[in-house]
């Protein structure tokens, strides 16, 4: 166990960043779920696997599409070079 000791006003900071950061945890934990809910919906109304719609959505989100694109061409590259293409 550490031998830390902490001062009053230290403690508080502490049990407010605690507290607060709990709090946060919760709020996006339930805006997830809520979104996944969402996902889910659109993706059997249109037609598109969920993990799709999900990829899309974290690809838009970091702004990434160039990244993605490249990374995707160098994987059809691997596979058409080891002829595991269909």
């Amino acid at each position: 166990m550490s031998s830390v000791m902490f001062s009053a006003e230290q403690k508080a900071k502490l049990t407010h960043l605690i507290n607060e950061g709990c709090q946060v945890m919760h709020e996006i934990e339930t805006m997830q779920e809520g979104l996944n809910d969402t996902v889910k919906a659109v993706a059997e109304e249109m037609n598109i696997k969920a993990a799709v719609l999900k990829k899309a959505i974290r690809i838009a989100h970091k702004a990434e599409l160039g990244k993605a694109r490249q990374d995707h061409e160098l994987l059809e590259n691997i596979l058409e070079t080891v002829g595991k293409t269909m």
